[in-house]
């Protein structure tokens, strides 16, 4: 499993949370203490959000810990919005293109989890994709096709409802193919304004979720960068998290149980 960090509030350098706390995201690439791979050495990457709507984005497939480019950037780059990514493959070649966040006009996304038995729905489910999302897919990974299927469902106005739907297509297309659906998900996602976040699993058990208020914004992260001296708070699981520069909520997060009955 992967691990990530995202950061909303005053502007602040990139290394303050990607690159120099004790627990950062270079020391859980090679050591992560609650996922359950505790190396993350297949690529990383940046989302960051600042003069332009769309957020710049730098990815790569070394390991995060070997790549002086991505310490530099994060010394240098200032931003109030921004999603870091390390990755451990659960499926798909070690590529750029694979690589998290994936981004698409204002939108940015980068994932925690897997959809189970994913080589026999992909089909399937890149086939129910309109046209204009399909061309947008570079990579190979479920969760880039999951983004798409967040965009194709309402993503722009709706996003909670948007990731419910997104999770009954992908159980739906399970079923009908045959397969135990089983989708892990602890992503976030943004849109230059706001920062989501999402923790469920089909099986009750999702990957790990925390959130932080600081002097200067909000963190939401995959395990804690620094366990001295900060409060972090475990996000339930099933739960769908939004935060501003000015709030957080966390509301319950369950796909409509009518549309998972229409796929049994």
């Amino acid at each position: 499993m992967c691990r990530w960090a995202a950061y909303i509030g005053e502007e602040v350098f990139l290394e303050d949370i990607v690159t120099a706390p004790c627990h950062s995201l270079i020391a859980q690439s090679h050591c992560a203490q609650e996922a359950k791979s505790p190396t993350n050495g297949d690529g990383f990457g940046l989302a960051w959000y600042g003069e332009r709507p769309e957020p710049g984005l730098y990815r790569d497939i070394l390991p995060a810990w070997s790549d002086p480019n991505l310490k530099s950037l994060c010394r240098q780059i200032k931003s109030g919005l921004f999603l870091a990514h390390v990755r451990a493959s659960t499926g798909g070649a070690t590529s750029r293109a694979n690589c998290h966040p994936f981004v698409s006009g204002r939108w940015s996304f980068m994932h925690n989890g897997q959809i189970s038995g994913f080589e026999k729905i992909r089909r399937r489910l890149e086939a129910s994709i309109n046209d204009d999302l399909y061309e947008q897919r570079q990579g190979t990974t479920d969760s880039e096709l999951f983004f798409l299927l967040m965009l194709e469902e309402g993503l722009d106005t709706d996003p909670q409802g948007a990731v419910a739907r997104a999770t009954s297509r992908v159980v739906e297309a399970a079923r009908s193919a045959g397969v135990d659906p089983q989708l892990k998900l602890t992503a976030a996602f943004s849109d230059g304004q706001n920062l989501f976040a999402v923790r469920y699993a089909t099986d009750g058990h999702a990957p790990t979720l925390y959130t932080r208020d600081g002097e200067t914004g909000r963190c939401i992260v995959s395990e804690p960068f620094d366990r001295e001296g900060q409060s972090w708070q475990a996000v339930p699981p099933s739960s769908f998290v939004s935060m501003t520069r000015d709030d957080m909520t966390v509301r319950p997060f369950q796909p409509s149980l009518a549309q998972l009955a229409l796929a049994g």
